[in-house]
């Protein structure tokens, strides 16, 4: 006898290309129907906590956020978000804090959170162009490139030493504390460097010591070292390095036991002595006046106010001198009696420079609280239009001069290229427009020091011209004809780039850069000064490779030819500040 026949198992065979279908498409009819009978205000309901539902699942994913932010993650300690980025000390580091943001200068950038705006969004559209896109990144990838050849020269020839002597294949030493590697920390996490980062990192933790019987300079200590172990802690958030910036910090402080108040020029780091250089009771108005951005966030991360009240009493005090010319400041103060000497010079570039410089960057940095800070600088900007500047013949090149007992020198050092940067920072930051209108007229004539040069690279000193009948806006002496590779041109196309979004500050860039690497590359690594910028045929070497090509030349490349606004942000929006 056959067993009953079982229909529901044939009724199932028959439905799952038919049945099974039907009915899954009935659920929807059916889910359709009841979403068309809701109110429109339901409907909108439903859809507002969905889409809230998403938005708080991504933020809070930590995996997405690491991803879209990539490798500068904000690390927030106590409460308050610290981020770091970069900016010039037209010399190292400096470090911007504001009341809802910790944002770190170091060798002239800022960065902070990302922030939707409208300037963003004509970034993005920049950026989604392919042509700019594959230009952005073929010149990045340049900079890395020249970045890991002067480093192979370094690890190959001069590892843990101050500096490079590339043509030589040996090394030179100043403090013999690994200048070159300390200065380079930063720019190897900025671009992204993760290898040559780690070998260097091994060598702080294992090597680096400042228990060491030896003299060094209170100012290029202070920038090169300290301000590039903060930078990197900013960064990192590696406490390595900001233990090791708490050491060096502490074995400078002697160099301020002064009755001046006026720090010392020499510090022994072993022996805990100070003095003056041998020859003098001097000290330069810059090495005084451009150690405070480092000091006083050294207080910040540690705590302790003694850094930044030394610093700050130095400011105090040569904001009272007399001997200044309209905000302008003399190159040289005593340290015995904390007076301005050699009075009767004015100049923006060698002794005196950065000391401008840092009084907007500690004006920023102090939340644009400090108002004595301001009105130095202010006061100084107008006494360069009052007494410095001038325009060169045949092209009217607006130039910075320098001032001597009342008669005008139209000599302008490389080193006064960091005023367009600076001004043009100020004016993001809310000060006189005309001040970004100065900043676009020096950054050509700092340009034109090196397009009129035979090689394209700049000299160190150039005289401009003011004479009728002139054929060549710029001249230079036989003893200026030198290049250090120094940043301040490259820093100054960084911050106009960004503000005004002119491809011509790139394509500029981009010419020096070039003209870098036909005149002072090495073939066996590293890059070299030279000697005669006027001579492409004998540039003639030097045979040093300068600790800042790697801290902040190369840096400055790599900020700007990147299109992206979200690497670096020069934009500090909070309660008390000013958008340009």
């Amino acid at each position: 006898m056959l067993p009953p026949s079982r229909r529901d198992f044939v009724s199932l065979t028959v439905s799952e290309s038919g049945s099974y279908t039907n009915s899954k498409q009935w659920r929807r009819q059916s889910c359709w129907r009841k979403w068309k009978r809701l109110s429109r205000l339901q409907r909108s309901l439903i859809l507002f906590t969905l889409m809230l539902l998403l938005v708080c699942g991504i933020a809070t994913s930590p995996t997405l956020i690491r991803h879209w932010r990539g490798e500068m993650q904000v690390r927030c300690k106590n409460g308050v978000c610290s981020i770091c980025s970069l900016i010039n000390f037209t010399r190292k580091s400096a470090f911007f804090l504001s009341k809802n943001y910790h944002i770190q200068i170091w060798r002239g950038a800022v960065i902070e959170e990302e922030r939707a705006s409208d300037t963003d969004t004509k970034d993005t559209e920049i950026q989604d162009d392919p042509a700019s896109v594959a230009l952005a990144e073929s010149r990045l990838e340049a900079v890395r490139e020249a970045f890991r050849h002067a480093w192979k020269g370094y690890k190959n020839f001069a590892w843990g030493h101050d500096e490079l002597k590339p043509i030589s294949k040996s090394y030179g030493e100043w403090f013999g504390l690994g200048l070159t590697l300390i200065d380079a920390l930063d720019t190897m996490w900025i671009l992204g460097l993760k290898e040559e980062f780690a070998e260097a990192r091994q060598w702080v933790a294992k090597e680096l010591s400042f228990d060491k019987n030896v003299d060094v300079n209170l100012f290029e200590s202070t920038i090169r070292i300290l301000g590039g172990l903060l930078s990197t802690y900013h960064l990192t958030g590696d406490s390595l390095f900001l233990e090791k910036a708490k050491d060096i910090g502490s074995r400078l402080m002697p160099a301020f036991s002064t009755a001046s108040k006026i720090p010392y020029s020499d510090v022994n780091i072993g022996k805990g002595t100070a003095h003056s250089p041998q020859w003098t009771s001097d000290s330069t108005v810059a090495e005084v006046t451009s150690i405070q951005l480092e000091f006083r966030d050294l207080s910040r991360l540690t705590g302790d106010p003694k850094y930044k009240l030394a610093v700050m009493e130095v400011m105090k005090r040569v904001h009272k001198l007399d001997g200044k010319q309209d905000g302008l400041v003399p190159m040289f103060i005593n340290t015995n009696n904390g007076l301005f000497t050699h009075q009767g010079i004015y100049t923006l570039g060698a002794r005196a420079d950065s000391y401008y410089e840092y009084l907007l960057k500690q004006w920023i940095q102090g939340d644009k609280t400090e108002k004595e800070l301001l009105d130095d600088y202010l006061q100084a900007v107008e006494g360069v239009k009052k007494n410095l500047l001038k325009k060169s013949t045949p092209s009217g090149l607006t130039f910075v001069g320098e001032l001597s007992h009342g008669q005008f020198s139209p000599k302008m050092d490389h080193l006064v290229c960091f005023l367009p940067g600076t001004l043009a920072l100020g004016a993001h930051y809310g000060l006189p427009a005309d001040h970004m209108e100065l900043a676009k007229q020096l950054i050509e004539t700092c340009y034109q020091m090196y397009a009129q040069m035979e090689t394209g690279l700049s000299p160190e000193i150039a005289h401009f011209n003011m004479h009728e009948g002139s054929t060549q806006d710029v001249d230079v002496k036989i003893a200026d004809r030198h290049n250090l590779l120094r940043p301040e041109t490259v820093e100054s196309l960084f911050y106009l780039y960004r503000f005004t979004k002119d491809k011509k500050y790139q394509q500029w860039g981009w010419e020096i850069l070039q003209n870098f690497n036909k005149y002072t590359r090495v073939p066996t690594g590293g890059y070299t000064s030279i000697n005669n910028v006027c001579d492409p045929a004998s540039p003639i070497p030097r045979d040093k490779m300068e600790s800042f090509f790697l801290g902040e030349t190369l840096k400055y490349f790599y900020l700007l030819f990147s299109d992206d606004p979200n690497l670096i942000s020069l934009d500090n929006e909070g309660p008390t500040s000013t958008r340009a």
